[in-house]
């Protein structure tokens, strides 16, 4: 355990030199450490406590055990992985479509848990057989695409439940936010989701002084007159207490809705472990493993409390690269930063009170970023959509994620939206290679485009002239 707690001190402790970087066994000052670890927090502030909010699940507890699940996950890897787990923004499609199929909060979390589970027994085959085995089931043509019908699939919550409740505050929102992430630089670039959470809530605070109530739907119910910003339950909270939690329950309609993200989650840790891999030049290839299967038993611990998923954060990968800081010291800080925030209900209720319409155009702006998450794995790994074989299973399983397709199997049993595009794209890509002829699975540049010009290229120089 060396290497998790024995922290050497970079240099003077005060800065690394030009071109230098502190290694995951390093640490500044102390001072400096703790500082990197408050700035650790509110990187993963916005998401963590918005994917609750979004879900149906308490934001305090999800601040608090992402805090534990974070050291968890430092202990596993022996701290090698300098890594944060915060909430995962990849079940809110799955919590809005367990929750019009009558299920509730601990429906929600026993269907994460079982994720959890899958995700770690994954992890442990990855450890076992090596990072191969993800290339292999999970080429960049499926997970690419299973991350984008995971966010598209989003777009009916977006449109349909938060947008409606203030329309305008909700532009106003999205336009924010969508200037802070163009415009802004280095670390304030990568809180802009949390900064046009606050925007949205000053917009609502001073639209309720000067219109007065809205008269709109709230939450999907049935239009009503309120207050955009509600903090009655803040004056009434407590300032420290335990987060409310509550035990999973489980379903198999509800599980099935879920498991699909697992693709999504193994894509996620193996590309945030090559990042790592990269900027601290450590090759963790023998970690990956051990890193999906710390992800998925802190999602286990989490889900088993009440609490939702987790995962490694990109956000705090953006704050190492910014700093060139890659101590695992200051994730240790921001961890106990992150638990003493969770045991503040104070905290959590002014979270809570965040108004429908900030919502709505935050989810705007977040859902279309997590589908064209998809779209960059694939052109990170120049996946050819000229060839039939990426292109059908792609094409009818995003389409069957995006539209909630249904498939009745029973009476009391169907498949639909997410799980039944993910099992399109999935089966359908690797039965589709099993057959395709050597010219599909390996095609040669030198014969141009497999499918016709007409659907695969566009030359302006090609058109007649009129």
């Amino acid at each position: 355990m060396k290497v998790a707690f024995g922290w050497k001190l970079h240099g003077d402790g005060r800065a690394p030199q030009p071109g230098a970087v502190v290694k995951p066994d390093e640490r500044l000052s102390w001072g400096r450490t703790i500082g990197l670890g408050a700035q650790h927090v509110v990187a993963m502030f916005g998401a963590t406590f918005v994917a609750p909010v979004l879900m149906g699940l308490d934001p305090n507890l999800a601040v608090m055990v992402s805090g534990v699940a974070t050291i968890f996950f430092l202990l596993v890897t022996s701290g090698r992985i300098p890594s944060y787990l915060g909430s995962s923004l990849s079940f809110v499609g799955v919590a809005a479509v367990i929750k019009a199929q009558g299920g509730d909060a601990a429906t929600l979390t026993g269907s994460l848990l079982v994720v959890g589970a899958v995700l770690a027994a994954c992890g442990a085959v990855v450890q076992g057989f090596g990072a191969k085995v993800i290339h292999a089931v999970l080429p960049p043509i499926v997970t690419g695409a299973v991350v984008m019908l995971i966010g598209f699939n989003l777009a009916p919550v977006a449109a349909g439940v938060y947008w409606p409740q203030d329309q305008w505050v909700a532009l106003l929102t999205m336009f924010f936010t969508g200037l802070a992430l163009v415009v802004l630089r280095g670390f304030w670039s990568r809180i802009a989701i949390f900064l046009g959470l606050v925007f949205g809530y000053v917009v609502s605070f001073l639209f309720d002084r000067i219109f007065g109530q809205i008269h709109s739907s709230v939450g999907g119910g049935p239009a009503v007159d309120h207050w955009r910003l509600d903090l009655s339950g803040v004056g009434k909270a407590d300032w420290i207490g335990l987060p409310s939690l509550h035990a999973p329950s489980f379903s198999l309609s509800a599980i099935l809705v879920a498991l699909p993200v697992v693709v999504a989650l193994i894509a996620e840790n193996a590309g945030h472990v090559k990042a790592v891999s990269e900027m601290t030049g450590d090759p963790l290839d023998d970690k990956m493993g051990a890193a999906i299967m710390a992800d998925g038993a802190a999602t286990m611990m989490s889900t088993a409390v009440g609490g939702p998923a987790t995962t490694t954060y990109a956000e705090n990968i953006g704050v190492m690269a910014a700093t060139r800081v890659y101590s695992t010291a200051a994730y240790w800080c921001a961890a106990g930063f992150a638990i003493l925030f969770g045991l503040c209900p104070k905290f959590g209720a002014v979270i809570a009170a965040i108004p429908g319409g900030v919502l709505g155009g935050i989810t705007v702006v977040l859902y279309g970023m997590i589908g064209l998450l998809g779209a960059q794995i694939w052109i990170h790994n120049k996946v050819d959509l000229t060839n039939p074989l990426n292109l059908v299973p792609i094409a009818a399983g995003v389409i069957v994620g995006i539209g909630n397709v249904n498939l009745k199997i029973s009476d009391n049993f169907e498949l639909g939206g997410i799980a039944l595009g993910t099992l399109i794209v999935l089966t359908g890509y690797h039965a589709l290679r099993a057959m395709a002829p050597a010219h599909l699975k390996h095609p040669s540049p030198a014969n141009g485009p497999l499918l016709d010009e007409g659907t695969s290229t566009y030359d302006d120089n090609s058109r007649p002239e009129s």
